[in-house]
This record gives structure tokens, sequence and C-alpha cells, in this order.
């Protein structure tokens, strides 16, 4: 069955039991030649041929090693298969992270007080100031105006020196906290990260070590012995390097960690105590400590 119709000039022919089979361009539409012009680009040197080869490579190994660490945590998670312990670096490296969290709560209350403190230091400034503005405009209590006056400028004077010991105190710790023991743990974080991938390709070499002596897994095995040499290498050098640090920032630890507290109980005695002297001393020997950060 066919069907025609006209629609502005233009005939269309349509078959409903071919559709489109005798379908016709519109007749009043005309195409008209044109030159096309062809660009040639220059083909990329070898150079740059190597280079893309090479990210290809280098992407395709990244994605196969992610895929066998992701493999071995899953595994690991579920107790699949099995991973390389060392119970004493493990205990080391877990006393360390339980070091920090101590360590980064006597910041935070460290630098509460000192803000705290400060606020209570510039108080009495401001005391001190009201008390002696009044004794000018007070005679009759001119005397009790100017004794509270100067006690205040005394407390004040001694609280900017109390105050400067608790800021070197959060300094020191902030750079233990922050800096020191930080970098200790990004080397073991690369530790372990080192220590999964190791893992996984021994996995991947147990496999083909128990699988059937076809060409096909010799050839698996060998690329997998290599990958595992490697890999190896990479786990032991890295567990060396954290077992150094973590003995160096130990010992570095207790013998700052020491100066400070003799510092911050010397400081915050002497203030309490009334102990004008011992602070200035103190005072002194922060002094020395700021010139010269590598003795602190």
């Amino acid at each position: 069955v066919e069907e025609e119709y006209q629609e502005d000039s233009v005939g269309h022919k349509r078959s409903y039991s071919n559709p489109g089979a005798d379908l016709r361009r519109p007749g009043s539409l005309h195409f008209s030649s044109a030159t096309s012009s062809i660009s040639l680009t220059t083909p990329g040197s070898p150079g740059e041929a190597l280079v893309k080869n090479n990210k290809l490579e280098n992407m395709k190994k990244w994605t196969i090693s992610t895929y066998k660490c992701s493999r071995q945590s899953l595994y690991e998670k579920l107790g699949k298969t099995s991973k390389t312990v060392d119970p004493e670096l493990d205990d080391q490296i877990e006393t360390l992270r339980d070091t920090q969290r101590k360590y980064s709560n006597i910041l935070r209350t460290a630098k509460a007080l000192s803000s705290h403190f400060y606020n209570m230091v510039q108080t009495q400034n401001s005391l001190g100031s009201c008390f002696s503005d009044l004794a000018h405009k007070s005679p009759e209590l001119q005397q009790e105006f100017l004794f509270n006056a100067e006690a205040q400028r005394n407390l004040t004077k001694n609280g900017q020196q109390l105050l400067a010991s608790l800021n070197f105190f959060v300094s020191s710790m902030n750079t233990i906290v922050n800096k020191t023991m930080e970098d200790s743990l990004l080397t073991v974080k690369q530790y372990e990260v080192a220590r999964v991938e190791y893992d996984a390709y021994r996995t991947d070499l147990e496999y083909y070590a128990a699988s059937r002596e076809t060409e096909a897994n010799q050839q698996k095995t060998a690329e997998t012995q290599i990958s595992f040499n490697n890999k190896k290498a990479e786990f032991e050098k890295l567990r060396s390097d954290v077992q150094i640090k973590l003995k160096f920032l130990d010992e570095n630890r207790v013998k700052v960690m020491a100066k400070q507290l003799l510092v911050f109980h010397t400081a915050v005695s002497a203030y309490f105590s009334g102990n004008q002297a011992a602070l200035g001393e103190n005072m002194e020997q922060l002094a020395g400590k700021m010139k010269s950060p590598a003795a602190s």
C-alpha cells in the first residue's frame, strides 16, 4: 500500500510495506558543490609516541597494583589471607599514635589556658588603669586606689612573663605533635602501604607456584617474581626507615619534654607563689632558648 501527498510543492512518496524505501529528497533542495580543504598535520615524533606509550604502561601498572592492594586489604579484613606481621614494630607504631593523641590533648588544653590567661592579664591591666585614674580624681581615696593600681600593674607584669612561658610551651608542643611526630607517622603510612603491596605480590607468587606448570603460568610466575622482589626491597627499606625514625623520635621527645616541663613548672610555680625573681630568671632562660632553637 502506498500513499502520496503534497506539502508546499514538495513531493513525498511513502510505502507502508517498506517505510523509507521510496522516500525521495525534497525537489526544491539543491546542493552546491564545494571544495573541501584537508589540513595536513605533521605526524608526531618518535619521542612523543614513546612518552605516550610510557604513560599508558605506567597507568596500566598502577591500575593492576591498585587492584591487587585493594584485594589484599579486603581479604585481610575478611580473614581469607595472611599478612606480614612485625609485633615489636607494630607495638612501637601503636605507642607513637597513642602518644600523639595524648600530646595533642595537652596542646589543645595548653592553648586554652594561654588564651584564658591572656584575657585575665588584659583585664588586670585595664583594672589597674581604672584605679590609677580614680586615684587622681578621688583625693579622699587616693592612697587606696594607688595601692591597688600598683598591685594590678605588678600582676600584669608577672602575668605577661608567665604568658610568654605558656606560649613558648605551646609552640614547642606544636612542633613535637604536628611536625616531628607527624613526619614519623608519614613514613609509617608509606611503610604500611608497602607492606600491603608486598603481601599482595607474595600471595600472587604463592598462587602461581601452586598452579599447574603451564607455559602461561611459568611466564606469570617469572613476571610476578620480579615485581615481588622489587616490592620486598621497598618494604624492607621502609621498615628500616621506620625503626630508625621511631628510635630517634623517642630519644628526642624525652629530652625536649623534660626541658619543657621543667620550664613550665618553674614559671607557673613562680607566678602563683609571687616569686618575681624566679619568674624573671625563667624569662631569661626562655630568651636564650628563643635565640638558639637548636638547644631546645
